[in-house]
């Protein structure tokens, strides 16, 4: 089955992310599209990720050394050439018939951390063995926790680095849009490590988190954190890390966009434990202005689905390096060589 219309474009055309958003919407069928563009019931909050980040103006430093730009950073026990991670996302090859084989390939052409979803539509061993750059694993904690347990373990013995588990997702959101494409995998496409899918609704509490440390041997991540109360939680937990996130604005509706939680949390935390945060990150700007604002890195979900569909592992590639390129201009033009350097300072008050 065809699931991406031929398209003349050229991926070589494309010169940002929004570029990408418009081919794919081209490319795509419309099932597919609208499952990965969609948000929750009306989308205030997937329009609100896009324009809190509009909305932050920075405020450029004339005359520093820039002549040297190091956009490296340290991240559980990792060095990343860059603070930009491919974040979890589902079902792979509705947007490309290679699905995550691409994407990991695509990842890896472009030094990039994948995060692999629990909703994957290829094997985990197939993954790995494609993969060139560290991995880490997203999970979703099923009813059933020996399968939750077991999976974990496949993870860490299959090289894994460290695990992120949803956490904002006792029930999936009203997804009107997503509802009216009829969304439905398509005949011999399938999520071989989530039979079934999830329960409708689970019972899943921090009982649970304490659970997983107990016998996890790498670090846990708490992905989907928007609660300053919760992110205390987290870090009293033992969570190796929190991922500020409202999943795309795909869950609830109406609550706020990430890059306006992430400082009450970063408050919270108070450097206790790294602080990842996605959502609406479309510009090496919008990298600048979140971890000015307390992020350690940030994490891109949609426009990494979009370049997959416009062209595969080369499609992945370009979304990523056109992010890390429009960091370092962004970096260079407000006087900052190094990550590090990166504070409130860039923020226009």
């Amino acid at each position: 089955m065809n699931l991406v219309k031929d398209n003349p474009t050229a991926i070589s055309e494309i010169v940002n992310l929004f570029d990408f958003e418009r081919l794919a919407a081209e490319k795509m069928t419309k099932m597919a599209y609208e499952y990965v563009a969609s948000g929750a019931a009306d989308e205030f909050t997937l329009r609100w990720n896009r324009q809190a980040f509009n909305a932050i103006k920075l405020n450029p430093t004339i005359l520093t050394d820039v002549s040297q730009i190091d956009a490296g950073i340290s991240l559980l026990g990792l060095d990343l050439p860059y603070p930009i991670l491919i974040a979890p996302t589902a079902y792979h090859k509705i947007m490309h018939p290679e699905g995550e084989l691409a994407t990991v390939r695509g990842a890896g052409a472009a030094s990039a951390l994948y995060v692999v979803s629990s909703f994957s539509t290829t094997p985990l061993e197939e993954i790995v063995k494609a993969a060139t750059q560290p991995l880490w694993f997203q999970l979703y904690v099923r009813d059933d926790r020996e399968l939750t347990k077991a999976l974990i373990q496949q993870a860490e013995g299959l090289g894994f680095r460290a695990l992120c588990v949803t956490v904002d997702t006792p029930v999936a959101g009203v997804r009107n849009r997503q509802d009216k494409a009829r969304f439905a995998l398509p005949e011999g496409v399938n999520t071989p490590h989530m039979p079934g899918g999830l329960a409708e609704k689970k019972p899943f509490t921090w009982k649970d988190i304490e659970w997983i440390r107990s016998f996890a041997k790498i670090p846990v991540l708490l992905k989907g954190i928007l609660n300053p109360a919760d992110a205390e939680k987290a870090v009293e937990a033992g969570a190796s890390g929190i991922i500020v996130s409202n999943h795309g604005g795909r869950n609830l509706d109406t609550v706020p966009a990430t890059i306006e939680a992430l400082p009450r949390i970063v408050e919270k935390v108070n450097k206790k434990i790294p602080i990842l945060m996605d959502g609406g990150i479309r510009r090496g700007t919008d990298v600048l202005k979140a971890l000015a604002l307390g992020a350690t890195a940030v994490l891109v979900g949609k426009p990494i689905c979009f370049g997959l569909a416009c062209g595969g592992a080369e499609g992945v590639t370009k979304v990523l390096d056109i992010l890390r390129h429009e960091l370092e201009v962004a970096m260079i033009l407000t006087g900052k060589a190094t990550i590090a350097e990166i504070d409130e300072s860039v923020i226009w008050k």
